[in-house]
């Protein structure tokens, strides 16, 4: 995904965190020791439509199996009353460096990452026509967004801020799509490498006196590579500041592991300042079985040194069958997820399983 990354082309519906206590013990890789210490997430797009009696039976029905906490793509105060009501944390979730609103297209082109032909996803989009990524070095868009996060934090039904999207255009995509979109990307091509503007030319010179565009090869360029690690961890932890001046939670959705995210997103998520992590550990989409949920998880938690809790995010069309459901859940608590974050059809079938997978037995 991105949680959703291209998932409408795959035809799998569109998708796309918690609290600011670390709920991992001293030891980073020791899981918590009962469910009722677990926090459990679900990423919903609210139904505005929905009635109130809809929303409270199942918003009752997600407390009593343990999910904790949703994340919700759109802003609907009556969805996050009636789940705050239920005994469930809300959080606003907002796409951050992918913006395609048509006003802010008209208005600032210029603000749009440009690839390393030359070429702005303002007028040529990589892959989808929704992929419209903002150029995380311009403090512009910095400000831009950071109006866009107070905006949601100031909303007394809003418990905290869930960023998305919040990165580079995929250099790479996960292995599995590349047939979706008859693309082999065995190294990074040039127009999908973002971002190469006027912008972040000038940076990259004034801190390594490189001029980018001189190199045979910039893609290998280590110090390049760190440069845009660096742009978007800076815009990360000025967000995590706007949050903290509220008082509220920040968290993420990221790519599955620290390697993938930095490789193939641009992600340095284990430098962010952040009350916890998301990584969207979708096994199928890089043609991985169940058990590489546990070993994705593992990778997280040693790589954040106990700094926040990770909590496993579960793409349910990737199970086969509710029992890999509890088979990828016990994976992640036991690899040291402090939780799991669901992404798909929560039925009641899902939510057995997912008492299931965190109970001890």
């Amino acid at each position: 995904m991105e949680k959703r990354t291209f998932l409408k082309q795959m035809g799998l519906g569109v998708l796309a965190a918690g609290q600011s206590t670390n709920l991992l013990n001293a030891h980073p890789l020791i899981p918590a020791k009962n469910s009722s210490q677990l926090k459990n997430w679900v990423w919903i797009n609210p139904d505005h439509k929905e009635t109130e009696t809809v929303l409270i039976e199942r918003y009752k029905k997600y407390k009593a199996h343990g999910i904790t906490g949703i994340f919700f793509e759109a802003d609907d105060e009556k969805h996050f009353t009636i789940a705050k009501k239920q005994g469930l944390t809300t959080h606003r979730w907002i796409w951050t460096l992918n913006r395609g609103e048509e006003s802010l297209l008209k208005a600032h082109p210029e603000w749009y990452a440009i690839n390393r032909k030359g070429e702005s996803c303002a007028t040529n989009p990589p892959y989808v026509n929704y992929y419209r990524w903002l150029c995380p070095s311009r403090p512009e868009v910095r400000d831009y967004l950071e109006k866009a996060v107070k905006t949601e934090l100031s909303k007394p039904y809003v418990d905290g801020i869930h960023l998305d999207y919040v990165r580079y255009s995929d250099v790479i995509l996960a292995v599995n799509l590349w047939q979706v979109y008859g693309i082999k990307q065995n190294q990074e091509l040039p127009e999908y490498d973002f971002c190469y503007c006027d912008v972040c030319q000038a940076k990259f010179k004034e801190l390594k006196g490189i001029d980018i565009r001189t190199l045979e090869n910039p893609d290998q360029n280590l110090s390049w590579r760190k440069f845009r690690y660096d742009n978007v961890t800076r815009l990360v932890n000025h967000l995590a500041k706007t949050a903290s001046s509220f008082k509220k939670p920040i968290t993420a959705a990221v790519f599955p592991t620290p390697e993938v995210a930095k490789r193939i997103v641009r992600q340095d998520w284990v430098n962010w300042n952040l009350s916890a992590i998301c990584p969207m550990i979708y096994h199928k989409f890089y043609k991985e079985d169940v058990s590489w949920i546990g070993d994705a998880v593992e990778e997280g938690v040693k790589a954040l040194h106990g700094k926040f809790p990770l909590y496993a995010g579960l793409y349910l069309p990737d199970f086969d069958n509710n029992d890999e459901i509890v088979q990828g859940i016990k994976l992640a608590i036991k690899n040291g997820a402090a939780g799991i974050s669901l992404f798909g059809n929560v039925n009641d079938d899902v939510l057995k399983a997912l008492v299931k997978g965190t109970s001890k037995a």
